[in-house]
């Protein structure tokens, strides 16, 4: 054969290779066509195969979730703007769930409730993708809430304390200050290595902003993930939103970490949830409506918990929001009975300038007692008695009847111990300058003083006890208890700081 014929040769030995396989197995694919489509969601029609809660892509881009299956049709709920989507348009099935990526990659991110960058920083390089929905642990993979997490917060730590892998809600009406709370305690997991995960739901865009300025401010941000459905985005965002959180949650607490999962607020999740509701045209009821609402809280929260050694814990703070201090309402009694207790904030502690204006009277926390150091137990065990009768007492002083000695004694005492709970936003304190305070205020060191001299005298103690706490952080770290020279060490840093700060302000203060 000549040189010139072995690439006619070639090449003819290549087709006949084709043609002698066997043919490419045919791919069968579905593709459905959008009937109707409203504001967030959209029916479906042509996917007879489709399972509940698969993902669906749409001819424009937009992504659906399935919600409702019905004969010839599909409930859809569109993971994007509605306006984008037209009626008649391609849809597909991609047979996987909504997935959202988890790790480390996260960290120091503001992402949305797909785990998209919203922070200009780039694609979110994570190696996995774990779905929104995922099973609670069983009670064999948990453990026992043994261990405090410090929120940094007096009123919160002493009298309603939280432990990890615990559920605590935090209700109030609005303008109370739930978020500035979550915020706090966020802020002082700086000392503790907690990752934390901010979810806002429903949330306006510039109070996002202020949340994730105050934790860049505070040096959280890079053991911090932030997850924003805003009220400008889909519903169906915001109704997977604290889903996501709790899946981002797991992949860390799976390598033994401890995370904080805020989800701010299950109030706007709910509405969320009975909009998506409406529009599917379920049956609408009274208050109670959707109907499953219990269950769409619940599975989401139950999956927080102290796990098995070395699956590290999930803490859950969600928030929801009163109208005119009504406890009884129908999402509120949910919550408060799913949760492991709530930190109430009161209005009437808010008009009285009472910030944090948790109401211990109706704040309660059911295991976070068995996690609090022995030595906080000791020093606020008296504290809701004490402030309980103070408050009886200053409602009976109202009536302008005369008091004798020892009842002014104690409203005296009661005054003092309330202004010693008051505390700045964004200034969370250490377990051993909250004791030293705390104890400062029980014992009757701060009785008499005004707003100013209590404020003063409060950050002379901190100050002190920053410098020399004579082994209290150890005390408490260890579990301890407070002996009675501990205490007498703690009274006579705090005498001896607060008469150095009297004697720097003059005779005049």
């Amino acid at each position: 054969m000549r040189p010139d014929l072995e690439p006619m040769q070639t090449t003819r030995d290549l087709l006949q290779a084709l043609l002698d396989s066997p043919p490419p197995a045919p791919e069968i694919g579905e593709v459905g066509r959008v009937a109707e489509v409203g504001d967030g969601i959209a029916i479906v029609t042509g996917l007879a195969r489709a399972l509940a809660d698969e993902m669906l892509d749409f001819a424009s881009g937009v992504r659906g979730i399935v919600f409702d299956l019905e004969p010839g049709r599909l409930g859809v709920v569109l993971l994007g703007p509605s306006e984008n989507v037209t009626m008649g348009e391609d849809v597909r099935r991609t047979k996987r769930v909504v997935s959202v990526p988890v790790g480390p990659a996260l960290l120091g991110r503001v992402v949305d409730a797909l785990g998209r960058p919203r922070d200009g920083g780039g694609p979110v390089d994570a190696a996995i993708h774990a779905p929104v929905e995922a099973e609670a642990p069983d009670i064999l993979h948990r453990r026992a809430v043994a261990r405090p997490l410090a929120t940094g917060l007096k009123a919160v730590d002493a009298a309603v304390p939280v432990g990890l892998g615990q559920r605590e809600l935090i209700i109030g009406d609005r303008q109370t200050g739930k978020t500035s709370i979550a915020v706090d305690t966020i802020l002082n997991q700086k000392r503790t290595g907690v990752i934390c995960i901010y979810c806002a739901i429903g949330q306006r865009g510039d109070a996002v902003a202020k949340v994730i300025g105050a934790i860049r401010d505070g040096g959280m941000m890079a053991q911090s993930v932030i997850i924003a459905a805003g009220d400008e985005d889909a519903p169906g965002l915001a109704y997977i939103a604290p889903y996501a959180s709790m899946s981002m949650a797991e992949s860390f607490a799976a390598t033994g970490r401890d995370v904080l999962v805020v989800m701010d607020d299950l109030t706007h999740h709910a509405h969320a949830y009975r909009e998506l509701s409406l529009l599917l045209r379920r049956p609408p009821g009274r208050e109670a409506f959707p109907g499953d609402i219990f269950y769409v809280h619940a599975r989401l929260l139950e999956r927080a918990g102290q796990f098995a050694e070395g699956a590290g814990s999930i803490t859950a703070l969600p928030v929801v929001e009163t109208q005119a201090e009504n406890l009884s309402a129908y999402i509120p009694t949910n919550l408060i009975s799913i949760t492991d207790g709530q930190i109430y904030l009161s209005p009437r502690l808010v008009r009285t300038n009472q910030f944090p204006a948790v109401d211990l009277g109706v704040s309660v926390s059911r295991v976070g007692g068995k996690a609090q150091a022995r030595a906080f137990r000791e020093v606020a065990g008296n504290l809701r008695v004490t402030l309980s009768q103070f408050e009886e007492l200053e409602e009976f002083a109202r009536f302008g009847t005369r008091l004798d000695d020892a009842t002014r004694a104690r409203l005296a005492r009661g005054a003092a111990v309330r202004a010693a709970l008051r505390q700045a936003e964004r200034d969370p304190m250490s377990a051993n300058e909250q004791l030293a305070v705390l104890v400062a205020a029980m014992e009757g060191m701060l009785d008499g003083m005004d707003e100013g001299r209590t404020r003063a005298a409060i950050h002379a103690i901190r100050t002190a006890i920053r410098a020399d706490d004579g082994g209290l952080a150890r005390t408490i770290a260890e579990n301890d208890r407070l002996t009675d020279a501990a205490r007498g060490r703690i009274l006579d840093t705090a005498r001896a700081a607060i008469s150095a700060q009297a004697g720097d302000d003059g005779p005049d203060a």
